[in-house]
């Protein structure tokens, strides 16, 4: 069955009271009977009903004010008083708010209502008069309703709908909870959209518990669509608000400017392909971020400041967003990502189609066959430039983690100038003609120090590795290669048979000198006491050795010389050897 309003049960009662109260003309009339005293008439009796009807009506009406707070809750943030949510703008998802219908089963309320409307007292049957029973001033015949349950109204739980999504509309997932940090933006122009609603701010409480709320994600599913971003916002009452947040768009005059400034530079357009707002795009003649007082919130909850803490975590999880996606920026300022795209490259291509057809072809130069291969004189070349007086110092060698030696870098380097000025003044490289050993052992003695150092240790086993050779005969041909050069190295490393002559007569000269007899082999003459040794080179030049005695381990000394007895002064006095 049917439920029927409090004001329908009033009228019928009103009717049913008038008809027996008027008798029917056609209708034989009884004879009177005179009134007994102390019953009430007719007339009171429907007036009692309205009575009635009315304060079940009223009473109705507050318990359904009652289920209406208990479904929707609100929060206080001051003493005003709280009101219902509005209701949702258009393109956007609305807050779900059942009624009954005709026809459909009756709810909880409206069957209690019918129970006490079904106990309150009748009015007699035509002709008899009846009075209703007492009413106790300051009450009502209707018996009052506890309030339904707040699960009789379903909360909406998000705004997200992301199968209505577009170029004009764009749904974000709720963001998860960050940490507290002092800016909460990580990009330039997220920072200067927080500092818009900063700015613009009436209280810095309600934007502090705003940003705790955006920090302990409170805030929901958003969705921004040109000039508006929307989202519920969880309070500390289990409804929660919806919040939206207006900005301006942008006229068509607007976006000319913009579009005009990004396709002046291609570095603007790559920057918004990498989701990067370069300033002089975002502060140019088209100003895109918003100003003190540009962001117009608006929430369901009673507070009315300017912004709520709802409002305000909204605009700080807005700043987030616009982090990682500066196109949400333009969306809210009224162009889509994809319509964007298609204009700047059409404006690319109109540019670089027009710049083509103002750029004229340049004339290319001819000359005639004739010319070209008739006879001439080619005029002479002109000086060499006058050669340096010393090989230039190289630039210095930053040291890279993992790279090469740079004192290394910079000996190569000091040897390759060296090498080139030599070439130039003389014509002539000496050093291309080394072997391998040879070049490894002029490195080495290139290098300052003894090798004794760590770098000249890694050089050195560098070298020597190179050549095939270990580090301490690279030692020994270093000390040749200073003592005489390759004619020095050679000494030390070959053994040979010189000829009648200048070998012959070095004996007689070193016993002149009150030295004793040296032992002759093949090009050498050694002291008897083994420690002294004599080396004739190739370029007749004498070369001194020396060692430990009885040992065969004899290292260059001293300073070559044609004389024998010359090349030994280098060791001490004759008379001392």
């Amino acid at each position: 069955m049917t439920d029927e309003r409090p004001a329908d049960e009033a009228r019928r009662a009103l009717r049913a009271a008038l008809k027996r109260a008027t008798p029917d003309p056609d209708a034989e009339q009884p004879p009177a009977r005179p009134r007994p005293a102390g019953r009430p008439r007719p007339g009171d009796a429907a007036r009692a009903a309205l009575r009635a009807a009315r304060a079940a009506q009223r009473t109705e009406q507050a318990a359904e004010r009652d289920a209406e707070q208990a479904a929707q809750p609100t929060e206080r943030d001051g003493t005003g008083p709280a009101f219902p949510t509005p209701a949702p703008s258009p393109g956007t998802d609305p807050v779900p708010q059942p009624r009954p219908s005709a026809g459909a089963p009756a709810s909880p309320p409206k069957t209690r209502l019918s129970e006490a409307t079904a106990a309150r007292p009748k009015p007699p049957a035509t002709g008899t008069t009846a009075s209703p029973p007492p009413t106790p001033a300051g009450t009502t015949a209707a018996t009052p309703r506890p309030a339904p349950a707040p699960s009789a109204l379903p909360a909406p739980h998000s705004m997200a709908t992301p199968h209505r999504d577009s170029d004009l509309r764009r749904t974000f997932p709720a963001l998860a909870p960050t940490t507290s940090t002092p800016a909460f933006a990580t990009t330039w122009w997220g920072n200067a959209w927080v500092r818009a609603l900063e700015e613009g701010a009436l209280d810095a409480k309600r934007l502090a518990r705003g940003r705790g709320y955006a920090e302990q994600g409170h805030v929901d599913a958003i969705t921004v669509t040109p000039g508006l971003v929307l989202a519920y916002v969880q309070g500390s009452r289990p409804r929660p608000y919806r919040v939206q947040v207006r900005l301006r768009t942008l006229d068509d005059a607007d976006w000319e400017r913009f579009l005009d400034t990004a396709a002046e530079r291609p570095a603007h357009i790559a920057a918004l392909l990498d989701k990067e707002l370069p300033p002089a795009l975002a502060e140019g003649g088209t100003p895109l971020l918003p100003g003190p007082g540009d962001l117009a919130p608006q929430c369901s909850c009673p507070d009315r400041g300017h912004p709520c803490k709802h409002a305000a975590a909204l605009c700080y999880q807005t700043a987030r967003l616009l982090d990682a996606d500066p196109f949400v920026l333009l969306l809210l300022r009224g162009r889509g990502e994809r319509a964007l795209l298609d204009a700047l490259s059409r404006r690319n291509a109109a540019r670089a189609a027009r710049a083509a057809r103002e750029r004229q072809p340049d004339a290319l130069p001819a000359v005639r066959a004739s010319e070209v291969l008739a006879r001439r004189e080619r005029p002479p070349l002109p000086d060499p430039l006058p050669v340096p007086a010393h090989p230039e110092q190289p630039p210095a060698y930053p040291a890279a983690p993992g790279g090469p030696d740079p004192l290394a870098l910079d000996q190569l380097a000091t040897d390759a100038a060296a090498r080139a000025h030599a070439l130039l003044a003389t014509g002539h490289d000496p050093i291309a003609e080394l072997t391998l050993w040879q070049d490894a052992v002029r490195l080495a003695a290139a290098r300052p120090g003894s090798g004794l150092t760590a770098g000249s240790r890694t050089l050195y086993a560098s070298l020597a590795s190179a050549a095939g050779r270990t580090p301490a005969e690279l030692a020994r041909a270093v000390a040749a290669w200073r003592q005489g050069g390759p004619d020095g190295l050679a000494a030390l490393e070959e053994a040979w048979d010189p000829p009648a002559g200048r070998f012959d007569r070095a004996r007689p000269l070193l016993l002149a000198a009150d030295l004793p007899a040296f032992r002759p082999t093949r090009n050498r003459l050694t002291h008897p006491g083994g420690h002294v040794q004599l080396r004739l080179g190739r370029d007749g030049l004498w070369y001194a050795y020396e060692s430990e005695p009885g040992a065969d381990d004899w290292w260059p000394r001293g300073t070559p010389d044609h004389d024998p007895v010359g090349a030994l002064t280098g060791l001490g006095t004759p008379s001392g050897l």
